[in-house]
C-alpha cells in the first residue's frame, strides 16, 4: 500500500469513473486499474462496483475512502511542515475568494505577490462564501477570502485583512453629499445583487431594507456590480457598492458616489482557514501583503472603531 494507490481510489470515488480518474491522475487507465486492484487484493475487500455506470463505491469502500482522504491530507501537511522548517515561502496554495471582493482586490495584490514570492504557485478561484466554507472543510481549498464575521457554525479561523466603507451610488437629492444614516435609504428605490449574495444580505440588514419590487414589471437580480450600475443608470434609483469598487469607477460614475455619515457602514474582509494548519507561513505572507497594499488606500485605515458600523451577514 502506498500514497499513490490511496490517491487513485480517492480519484475514482470522486469522478465515479476509472477513465476520468486516470486522466485526473495523469496516468493510463490500465495503470490506475492495476494499482487499485492490487490494493483491493491487499486489503481483501472490493472497493468499487465496476459493473455500474457511473462506478459505485461499495459500503466498505466508503469507509476506506474516508480514511484514505485523511491519510492524504496528513501527507500534504507533512510536506508543508517540512517547507515551514526550511523557512521558504513556496509551494502550491489554493485560494477561494468571493466575486464582490475579487474584482477590485486581485489586480492590486497579485502582481506584487507573485513578484515577491516567485516560488509560490497560487490557484485562485472565485466562489461563494458557502462554497468556501464547504471546500475548506473538505480540504479542496487551503484558504479563503470572504466577508466576515461568519457564523460560529462555520468553525473557521478568521484573520481580518481590512474594512471597507459601503457607499451609495445613484440618484440622490440635488446637491446632497451624504445621507444621515443607512436607514434613511430604506424607502428609496434600491437595486441589489442577486439574493443570497453576502453583500446583499449585509445591505438589507444594515439599511433595514424590505423585499419589494423595484419596478412594476421588472424583476432583476444581477450577479455583478457592472450590471447593477447599468440598471441604476437606466432605471434610476440607488445601489450600495464597496469602497474599493468605487475607487475603480471612471470619473463620470465616481461623481455619483455619495457617502454616509458616521458611524460609517463598513464590511469586514478576512482570510478564513482551518487550524491546526501546515501552510501558515504562506497564509501569513499573503495576509501581510494584502494589508500592506490595501489598508493605506482605504479611508477606514484612519478611522476609529466608534466611527464604523460593521455590516453583518
Amino acid at each position: 500500500m502506498n500514497l499513490q494507490q490511496l490517491g487513485y481510489i480517492v480519484a475514482v470515488d470522486r469522478h465515479k469513473s476509472f477513465s476520468k480518474a486516470a486522466e485526473a491522475c495523469h496516468v493510463t487507465q490500465a495503470t490506475l486499474s492495476t494499482m487499485v486492484r492490487k490494493l483491493e487484493e491487499e486489503l481483501e475487500v472490493v472497493l468499487f462496483d465496476r459493473k455500474t455506470v457511473p462506478v459505485i463505491t461499495t459500503e466498505c469502500g466508503q469507509d476506506i475512502i474516508r480514511e484514505a482522504e485523511e491519510v492524504l491530507r496528513h501527507s500534504r501537511k507533512l510536506r508543508e511542515v517540512a517547507k515551514e522548517v526550511r523557512g521558504k515561502i513556496e509551494g502550491a496554495l489554493s485560494l477561494g475568494i468571493i466575486p464582490t471582493v475579487a474584482a477590485n482586490l486581485l489586480h492590486r495584490v497579485l502582481p506584487l505577490l507573485l513578484e515577491r514570492y516567485p516560488g509560490l504557485k497560487l490557484n485562485v478561484q472565485e466562489v461563494t462564501t458557502d462554497s468556501i466554507i464547504e471546500r475548506l472543510k473538505k480540504g479542496e481549498l487551503d484558504v479563503g477570502i470572504a466577508s466576515t464575521p461568519l457564523s460560529p457554525a462555520a468553525q473557521l479561523e478568521e484573520e481580518i485583512l481590512y474594512y471597507e466603507k459601503l457607499m451609495v451610488y445613484g440618484d440622490t437629492e440635488e446637491g446632497a453629499t451624504r445621507f444621515l444614516k443607512p436607514a434613511d435609504i430604506a424607502n428609496e428605490q434600491v437595486w441589489l445583487l442577486e439574493q443570497g449574495n453576502c453583500l446583499t444580505d449585509q445591505v438589507v440588514n444594515i439599511c433595514a431594507l424590505h423585499s419589494r419590487p423595484m419596478s412594476t414589471n421588472l424583476s432583476f437580480s444581477p450577479n455583478s456590480f457592472d450590471s447593477l450600475l447599468n440598471i441604476v443608470d437606466r432605471f434610476r434609483g440607488l445601489t450600495i457598492v464597496p469602497e474599493l469598487y468605487a475607487m475603480d469607477l471612471p470619473p463620470d460614475r465616481a461623481s455619483r458616489i455619495k457617502d454616509f455619515t458616521p458611524p460609517y457602514p463598513v464590511r469586514e474582509i478576512s482570510l478564513v482557514y482551518h487550524r491546526p494548519y501546515a501552510k501558515m507561513r504562506l497564509i501569513s505572507a499573503i495576509s501581510g501583503l494584502i494589508k500592506e497594499v490595501v489598508q493605506p488606500l482605504l479611508q477606514t485605515s484612519k478611522m476609529k472603531n466608534s466611527e464604523m458600523q460593521i455590516a453583518r451577514l
